[in-house]
Protein backbone atom coordinates (compact mmCIF):
# COMPACT_ATOMS: atom_id res chain seq x y z
CA UNK A 1 0.00 0.00 0.00
CA UNK A 2 1.24 3.63 -0.90
CA UNK A 3 1.74 5.01 2.75
CA UNK A 4 2.11 8.54 0.77
CA UNK A 5 -1.56 9.67 2.04
CA UNK A 6 -0.20 10.65 5.16
CA UNK A 7 2.12 13.44 3.89
CA UNK A 8 4.27 14.56 7.28
CA UNK A 9 1.80 13.29 9.93
CA UNK A 10 3.24 11.91 12.84
CA UNK A 11 3.23 8.24 13.91
CA UNK A 12 -0.57 8.98 15.98
CA UNK A 13 -3.07 11.87 13.85
CA UNK A 14 -6.05 13.38 16.38
CA UNK A 15 -9.75 12.99 14.39
CA UNK A 16 -9.50 16.21 12.25
CA UNK A 17 -6.09 14.67 10.73
CA UNK A 18 -7.92 11.14 9.85
CA UNK A 19 -10.52 13.43 8.47
CA UNK A 20 -8.16 14.99 6.23
CA UNK A 21 -6.15 12.16 5.20
CA UNK A 22 -9.30 10.01 4.54
CA UNK A 23 -11.39 13.15 2.70
CA UNK A 24 -14.03 12.36 5.14
CA UNK A 25 -16.72 14.34 7.36
CA UNK A 26 -16.89 15.25 11.10
CA UNK A 27 -19.63 12.72 11.47
CA UNK A 28 -18.43 9.74 9.39
CA UNK A 29 -15.06 10.21 11.30
CA UNK A 30 -16.72 10.40 14.55
CA UNK A 31 -18.44 7.19 13.57
CA UNK A 32 -15.96 5.38 12.34
CA UNK A 33 -14.18 5.76 15.46
CA UNK A 34 -16.85 5.35 17.69
CA UNK A 35 -17.80 1.99 16.26
CA UNK A 36 -14.00 0.52 16.36
CA UNK A 37 -13.83 0.21 13.06
CA UNK A 38 -11.00 2.39 12.81
CA UNK A 39 -9.17 1.63 16.34
CA UNK A 40 -8.03 4.25 18.41
CA UNK A 41 -7.04 5.39 21.85
CA UNK A 42 -8.71 8.13 23.60
CA UNK A 43 -6.58 10.60 25.36
CA UNK A 44 -8.81 12.80 27.51
CA UNK A 45 -11.56 14.37 25.14
CA UNK A 46 -9.23 13.68 22.12
CA UNK A 47 -8.74 10.45 19.77
CA UNK A 48 -5.34 9.61 18.95
CA UNK A 49 -5.14 7.41 15.69
CA UNK A 50 -1.87 5.50 15.00
CA UNK A 51 -1.06 5.29 11.32
CA UNK A 52 -1.00 1.88 11.53
CA UNK A 53 -4.53 1.38 12.45
CA UNK A 54 -6.02 3.48 9.57
CA UNK A 55 -3.43 1.11 6.93
CA UNK A 56 -5.73 -1.52 8.43
CA UNK A 57 -8.76 -0.06 7.76
CA UNK A 58 -7.96 0.69 4.15
CA UNK A 59 -6.35 -2.73 3.72
CA UNK A 60 -10.06 -4.08 5.11
CA UNK A 61 -8.47 -5.65 7.92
Amino acid sequence: MNNNIFGNYKDAVNRKQLQEILGIGKSLAYKLLQSGEIKSKKVGREYRIPKQYIIEYLQGN
